[in-house]
C-alpha cells in the first residue's frame, strides 16, 4: 500500500504504476495493491486532474477514490510505502498503537536507483511536476518489484 498526505496526487500515481507493473508481468493476483492518505483532506475525491492527465500520456489508467490509512490496513499489508519523512512519521506512529502490526513501513523512495529519497508532492506545481512524480514513481516500483519476489 501507498501512503502519502491526501491521496490525490503521488500514491494514485504509484498505486497505477505499479498495478501496471504487475499485470504487465502477469502476477496482479500475487498482489494487494491499495493507496491510502494519512489527512483527511481529501477523502472522497478522484485524483488530480493533472495526475490523470499524465497518466493517460504513459497509457495508464487510474480508479481511485482517496481514503485514509486505516487500522486494518497495518494488519492485512506487508508494506506500506509513503512519500515524505511526514508520511513516514505519522504512519510509524499509528503502527506503534496497532498490537500485532505486520506491515513494513517504507519510503517509496529508498527504492530509487537515483537516490531520490523524497517523492515531492506535485500539488503546488504544474505538469512537470507531475511527470517527475511519474518517474520516480516508475523507478521506484520496478525495482521495489524487482526486490520483493
Amino acid at each position: 500500500m501507498l501512503a502519502p498526505s491526501g491521496n490525490i496526487c503521488r500514491s494514485p500515481i504509484a498505486e497505477a504504476v505499479f498495478r501496471k507493473l504487475v499485470t504487465e508481468e502477469n502476477i496482479e493476483k500475487q498482489w494487494r495493491i491499495d493507496s491510502a492518505a494519512t489527512s483527511t483532506y481529501e477523502l472522497g475525491n478522484p485524483p488530480d486532474y493533472r495526475g490523470q492527465n499524465c497518466m493517460r500520456k504513459h497509457g495508464i489508467t487510474m480508479n481511485h477514490i482517496a481514503r485514509q490509512v486505516t487500522k486494518d490496513d497495518f494488519l492485512a499489508f506487508d508494506y506500506i510505502l509513503c512519500m515524505d519523512e511526514s508520511n513516514l512519521r505519522d504512519l510509524k506512529r499509528k503502527s506503534n498503537q496497532i498490537q500485532n502490526c505486520k506491515a513494513r513501513i517504507e519510503l517509496l523512495g529508498s527504492y530509487d536507483p537515483e537516490k531520490q529519497l523524497i517523492i515531492e508532492d506535485p500539488y503546488y506545481g504544474n505538469d512537470e511536476d507531475f511527470e517527475t512524480v511519474y518517474q520516480q514513481c516508475l523507478r521506484c516500483c520496478k525495482e521495489f518489484l524487482e526486490k520483493s519476489h
